[in-house]
């Protein structure tokens, strides 16, 4: 995606580069990104930063489209002075810096929660193996990231991160979203789904915790879940989820005997398919190559949630970069399973959401507040 592409929702062209932000203690670390970054064509440093507090203080000053922030800063830490940053620069996009260790999830997890768009995995100042794959994820992200925060300028309110995400309905939202490319198909069935499968990416972990708030205690069907997530992270968010919602949220195992009214998230760094014999459903787990760069993937789910359920499986595809779980969901349309797509005002990204609707395989595109309820509805036989 080039800057030159960017359309924002009047129509005009998006021309100037996106403006960066990088907050970050380690010498290294700045002088590292600031080196990818000086190289790329559509994006430009707008500052740079040593702690959280300044951090703050040049995002009030600079107003920059996105915001590499580190989590773990003296003066002030990158969790800190998220609020600040985000009430300084309102239609920003945060990136978390996160370093791969337990205390990085937890830290990671809150601020996802507090309202950072996304997070990306950093190398180690001193040991600096995987920095390239570091460097390729970090510039999409913010030429994906970017670009919604360029439209937010624009003029398209609903974009504005001053806030929480904005999770509002569209008026008259129901088959809705902001895109005139989307085809929805009628539901092909009225059979009750007897298990739902859920895929997400970016933005996924707050989406997540708004899904299933609106699900616990009302669903005797067990529930799926491939969020694109390192190892140790993925066992975190299944905590977290759990305090926030009271829903019972744990990380797969393999063989796992599925239980109804559970929530199943797939472990980081593994792929999670799912087998039925006469009723009883359980979980393998397997280090398949990844697909989509990711592992785990949305696609190997969705495969064998075809094989193993058929037009009795529903499928929620929620905001995410890419299209994983585009083929994945196509044999399911076609056996007849209902699909719910996020729609785009509600996505952080709408990716992986837009890819489903675009394509015409999704029977409802949803805000993210009414998908719970379309759920409900749908385990009742009654697909809105």
């Amino acid at each position: 995606m080039t800057i030159a592409s960017m359309q924002p929702m009047n129509g005009q062209a998006l021309t100037r580069k996106i403006r960066v932000l990088i907050v970050d203690d380690s010498a290294v670390i700045r002088g590292l990104v600031t080196r990818w970054l000086e190289n790329e064509a559509d994006i430009e440093i707008a500052g740079v930063a040593v702690n959280g507090k300044e951090g703050a203080d040049q995002a009030d000053r600079l107003k920059p489209d996105i915001v590499i922030l580190d989590i773990e800063m003296p003066v002030m830490d990158g969790v800190t002075a998220l609020p600040a940053i985000r009430k300084n620069a309102p239609h920003a996009r945060v990136i978390m810096a996160s370093t791969l260790t337990q205390r990085g999830a937890e830290i990671t997890i809150k601020a996802l929660s507090a309202g950072a768009s996304d997070y990306i995995p950093k190398p180690d100042a001193n040991h600096l193996a995987g920095a390239d794959a570091y460097k390729r994820d970090l510039v999409n992200k913010i030429r994906v990231l970017g670009a919604r925060a360029l439209k937010a300028r624009a003029g398209s309110p609903s974009l504005d991160t001053s806030g929480p995400p904005p999770f509002r309905p569209l008026p008259n939202a129901q088959n809705t979203s902001n895109s005139s490319s989307i085809r929805l198909r009628a539901p092909s069935t009225k059979v009750n789904p007897e298990a739902i499968f859920i895929g997400s990416s970016t933005g996924g972990p707050e989406a997540l915790r708004v899904v299933i708030a609106g699900l616990v205690g009302k669903i005797q069907v067990p529930v799926f879940i491939t969020q694109h997530m390192p190892p140790l992270f993925t066992k975190i968010l299944a905590e977290h989820l759990s305090k926030q919602t009271k829903a019972s949220v744990v990380e797969a195992s393999d063989g796992q005997q599925v239980q109804p009214g559970v929530f199943y998230i797939a472990p980081g760094d593994r792929h999670m398919t799912v087998t039925r014999n006469l009723k009883v459903t359980r979980i393998s787990l397997n280090a398949n190559p990844p697909e989509n760069f990711c592992r785990p993937s949305v696609d190997p789910m969705l495969r064998s949630a075809e094989e193993s359920y058929g037009d009795r499986a529903m499928v929620v595809i929620l905001t995410g970069m890419g299209q994983d779980g585009l083929l994945g969901c196509k044999p399911l349309v076609a056996k007849g399973a209902h699909l719910i797509a996020q729609d785009e005002d509600s996505s952080v990204v709408w990716g992986m959401p837009g890819a489903v609707a675009r394509a015409g395989l999704a029977t409802s595109c949803k805000p993210l507040d009414e998908i719970a309820p379309a759920i409900l509805s749908a385990l009742r036989g009654v697909f809105v």
